[in-house]
């Protein structure tokens, strides 16, 4: 599915640009034909006609405001009003874009040893524009884990303009670190204190480019255009040493990733090393 080759793209760069700012932009990876697929999965899931146990599900609000989207229903029935898909490693094909070889590169590049994913989830605004999402970071608490993931990979499966759902970034807050230690939505008076407004920057981009955003980094999305849609597929990725430390549940079990490329390098039984 990729559009480029994965050993001569231009990693260092991108991971310097995403050090400094907390985030950057990778251009167009996926090809049309795996637009398409993935597009097609995406639809199948939300409408029923492909499932799997455990897949997660959340209904958008109604009246547009993130604060109104029901939570803990799950799967309602066949709908493209679903705001999130979550555990889409289950799918193949999704498990293969997460999995592609540059995607491993990257994710090498920062993250030692064996991997695992913290989630990867389609965030979804439907025709009717779907909901805003404020200003927040993806870590604290909220996450229930013991120590904070940094690496998150942003694919378009829809074009987002300016205007129409857009990720729009403070760049360089990652580096400030957490706001509050439960992490997710950014209180209004620290909004205001860093001046966010002033200091936003939106990152639009069309149906198959990549971001890397960093976890920490403040970043929010408004509605989508009416009419249009606008599905985003994130994965973000940790390391393997990383437990739950969620009570209420029993603890998450995190999904390996790229173990393929690690099997085939290790040396096989009877073969000198």
């Amino acid at each position: 599915m990729l559009l480029v080759d994965p050993l001569r793209f231009d990693v260092d760069s991108a991971l310097a640009h995403y050090a400094e700012h907390g985030y950057a932009r990778l251009g167009t990876l996926l090809n049309a034909e795996g637009l398409a697929a993935l597009r097609e999965r995406a639809d199948d899931l939300m409408l029923g006609r492909v499932s799997y146990p455990g897949l997660f599900f959340q209904l958008d609000a109604s009246t547009g405001r993130y604060e109104d989207a029901p939570l803990g229903l799950g799967w309602q029935g066949p709908s493209l009003d679903y705001r999130k898909l979550e555990k889409l490693e289950l799918d193949p094909r999704f498990r293969a874009w997460l999995e592609n070889p540059l995607f491993e590169r990257i994710v090498r590049a920062r993250i030692a040893g064996d991997i695992v994913l913290y989630r990867s989830i389609l965030f979804h605004k439907g025709q009717a524009g779907g909901s805003n999402l404020p200003w927040h970071q993806d870590g604290g608490k909220l996450w229930g884990i013991t120590q904070e993931p940094e690496l998150q990979i942003w694919t378009a499966l829809d074009d987002a303009p300016e205007d129409g759902g857009c990720l729009e970034v403070v760049p360089g807050s990652h580096r400030g670190g957490l706001v509050t230690p439960l992490g997710g939505v950014i209180p209004p008076d620290q909004v205001a204190a860093r001046e966010a407004e002033a200091h936003r920057m939106p990152l639009p981009v069309r149906a198959g480019e990549v971001l890397l955003v960093h976890n920490h980094l403040w970043h929010r999305s408004g509605r989508g255009r009416a009419g249009q849609r606008r599905r985003a597929f994130s994965v973000c990725y940790m390391s393997a040493s990383t437990r739950c430390v969620r009570k209420k549940k029993a603890p998450r079990v995190f999904t390996p990733v790229f173990r393929h490329t690690r099997e085939a390098k290790a040396p096989q039984a009877g073969m000198a090393d």
